[in-house]
């Protein structure tokens, strides 16, 4: 899974290796101030829909850029079996790239939980 850390106002997500060869690119920093919504997952592989650029087996794995042609545009990097993180951004505030960011991983849960009391902290 992506390496996600949550300091101050940011929130930085760095790609491992296969990762960022199918997300093009190494990581994605975020202000706190871009998420709208954050929310632990059961089953991330569900969220991403549309058309896509990047990896997937079926039921297993997907990694990548969803929703090229249309609905959210999403930055996925999920795996069957692992909780995940679903990030629901606000698009311009984020850079304009993602509306959504969907990761997978044992630490979902707590990072998503260590996110909305930095969100409730801003407030």
């Amino acid at each position: 899974m992506a390496v996600l850390t949550v300091t101050g106002d940011a929130i930085d997500i760095r790609f491992t290796g296969w990762e960022r060869v199918w997300t093009g690119r190494e990581r994605l920093a975020l202000r706190l101030g871009a998420v709208r919504r954050v929310a632990q997952v059961d089953d991330p592989l569900r969220l991403a829909r549309g058309a896509r650029r990047g990896f997937v087996v079926s039921g297993f794995v997907k990694i990548g850029v969803w929703g090229l042609f249309g609905g959210p545009r999403q930055l996925v990097a999920a795996r069957r079996g692992e909780p995940g993180l679903h990030l629901v951004l606000d698009r311009a505030a984020a850079g304009g790239e993602f509306d959504e960011v969907v990761l997978s991983g044992p630490a979902a849960p707590g990072l998503a939980a260590t996110i909305r009391r930095a969100m409730a902290a801003r407030a």
